[in-house]
């Protein structure tokens, strides 16, 4: 049995049925659902089908820095929000910016500026009071610049914790992204004890090709048992392509997180 919550990905796996489908398929095999944005999907739907749902996107659109961006990221935070409610879903997710086609940033940047890192702190300051006042919390993911995202500012699994720890609110949490981090920065074990409690959520996919635990260099069974060790006992997402069949892959990464 796992000491953790398991959640999977409905964006990734079982790409050949309908979304409500997917999730039911998660939820039928055991574990959690999370999904992205939710603009593109059926609320009450999802809703309907009592998954337990960890994570969903919290923002359309928006930056950390600069007035427009930050307008719309609180705007769009706020009706995150709602729809949080509605699906019982206590965390939401956010990127140093905007995401477009691709994973693409909308405004890349080149350089992220002491003026950009201040502005982003504040920002977050607002997102965690908005999170407190609906009793949520907001999960700052990092992101890896070199293959997925370039361009992407605040990417870096560092970049992330330092403004975690600098808004100090329970509200405001790390997802940290260990496909991300690999890619990024490398020493996990190490990566996840300096993080220790500013985790809100730990994602999981193997490096190279981003698909379950056993199909690339990462030994997620040590990740696994240095997370116990440190006393964590929250979400662990997939968030990952199957390699072949998508139940195999569940399971798969069920066995890495199971001690």
């Amino acid at each position: 049995m796992s000491p953790f919550k398991l959640a999977i990905s409905a964006e990734m796996v079982f790409l050949d049925l309908p979304f409500i489908e997917r999730v039911k398929r998660i939820h039928a095999l055991g574990f959690s659902a999370e999904i992205w944005s939710w603009t593109n999907k059926d609320i009450a739907a999802l809703a309907a089908t009592g998954v337990d749902f960890t994570s969903m996107t919290g923002y359309i659109s928006g930056t950390l820095t600069d007035p427009d961006g930050i307008r719309q990221l609180l705007d769009s935070a706020r009706e995150s929000l709602s729809v949080a409610e509605h699906l019982n879903c206590p965390s939401l997710n956010l990127h140093g910016t905007g995401l477009g086609d691709g994973g693409l940033p909308v405004q890349p940047v080149s350089q992220t500026t002491g003026r950009m890192w201040l502005s982003a702190c504040k920002t977050l300051e607002k997102i965690a009071r908005l999170g407190e006042d609906a009793g949520r919390v907001f999960l700052l993911e990092n992101l890896n610049t070199d293959v997925d995202h370039p361009g992407t500012p605040f990417a870096r699994a560092d970049d992330t914790l330092a403004l975690i720890e600098a808004v100090g609110s329970p509200h405001l949490k790390m997802n940290l992204d260990l496909y991300h981090a690999q890619i990024g920065e490398g020493n996990l074990i190490e990566l996840i004890q300096r993080a220790g409690s500013a985790i809100g959520e730990i994602q999981v996919a193997d490096v190279p090709g981003r698909q379950e635990p056993g199909t690339g260099e990462i030994h997620y069974p040590a990740i696994a048992r240095a997370l116990h060790a440190m006393g964590y006992s929250g979400v662990v997402a997939l968030e990952g392509w199957a390699s072949g069949d998508s139940e195999l892959a569940l399971e798969r990464f069920r066995q890495a997180f199971t001690l």
